[in-house]
């Protein structure tokens, strides 16, 4: 217990994903603030005002910023959650393509294995999708054909045209005798239940907190921040400044990080690990492509496991 404690002594003086680079600039103006009022004090200036203490009751700004923060993680919560059943959904569907339906030819094993990529292709395109970014050569390379690539690019929306060239794939199967009814409605569940996981972020990303909710809060902050000086400068005296800092940079730092984890699928340290996540489905694909008995049509395709290793500190 106590080898645990000592190791987690370094995250008091950790920087990378922290709030502190974005909350500092506020908290050392809070802070000045406060020293100008002491100095103000220290000069016989009535720069002392208790009465200010009930402005901003300090219960109501606790229950606004443990809302905002809960309201935050409740959606950074779901955004794991829905891509975990991604995931799912991305290595259950795989499985059944591998195993169910079946080859009488390269040219069947060719498809099978370009269809099992379009699976790892729907996840990465859902990705730069939810990040509002156009679809990349380099994040699809070797996933999607130079003809797919070119008619992504021209698509509003990427994931959804991947998950109809899936959709149409199975179909196709089924009508040559491939799959049968209970096989294919099996798949096709599949397939909806990944549509379904691009559905549920979008709804996150696209709900975000009610624009007055997060004014009003701001404005609390900032009211609470500048009395707070004149509440405590009588008491305090040239220690005004470092304890108004010290105040707003524990009030700060809780608002921000809810504004930090409430889109989930940025480039924040703090956000998901969606390149990752995406590593780690193209890599299961991969090892299950390596494992079909008859996978000769995917040595034509260059493995990713070496080129996109699996990041360990996620």
């Amino acid at each position: 217990m106590k080898l645990k404690t000592i190791k987690g002594l370094h995250l008091i003086f950790q920087l990378k994903g922290s709030v502190i680079p974005s909350i500092l600039p506020p908290v050392l103006c809070s802070g000045l603030f406060g020293l100008i009022v002491s100095i103000l004090y220290r000069f016989g200036y009535p720069v002392s005002w208790p009465v200010l203490e009930g402005l901003v009751p300090t219960i109501v700004l606790g229950l606004l910023l443990v809302f905002r923060t809960n309201t935050a993680y409740d959606r950074f919560w779901e955004g794991r959650k829905t891509w975990g059943t991604l995931v799912n959904s991305v290595r259950n569907l795989s499985r059944h393509i591998l195993v169910a339906i079946g080859e009488n030819n390269p040219e069947d094993t060719t498809e099978k294995v370009k269809h099992l990529r379009l699976l790892v292709a729907f996840a990465v395109a859902t990705k730069l999708h939810l990040r509002k970014e156009p679809i990349k050569l380099e994040e699809l390379q070797g996933l999607v054909s130079p003809e797919q690539y070119e008619k992504l690019k021209r698509m509003n929306h990427p994931p959804l045209e991947i998950a109809f060239w899936l959709g149409d794939y199975l179909q196709k199967q089924y009508r040559l005798n491939k799959l049968d009814i209970y096989q294919l409605t099996t798949m096709l569940k599949l397939l909806d239940t990944m549509v379904d996981t691009l559905g549920a972020s979008e709804r996150i990303l696209k709900t975000p907190m009610p624009v007055a909710y997060a004014i009003h809060l701001k404005q609390l902050l900032l009211i609470y921040c500048l009395a707070l000086p004149f509440q405590i400068v009588s008491h305090l005296d040239l220690w005004t400044g470092p304890v108004a800092a010290l105040i707003s940079f524990t009030l700060l730092g809780i608002e921000e990080i809810g504004i930090e984890i409430e889109n989930p699928f940025g480039y924040d340290s703090n956000d998901l690990p969606l390149e990752t996540i995406c590593s780690t489905m193209r890599v299961n694909i991969e090892d299950l492509i390596s494992l079909s008995a008859n996978s000769q049509a995917s040595e034509n395709f260059p493995r990713f496991s070496d080129r996109y290793p699996i990041k360990k500190d996620h």
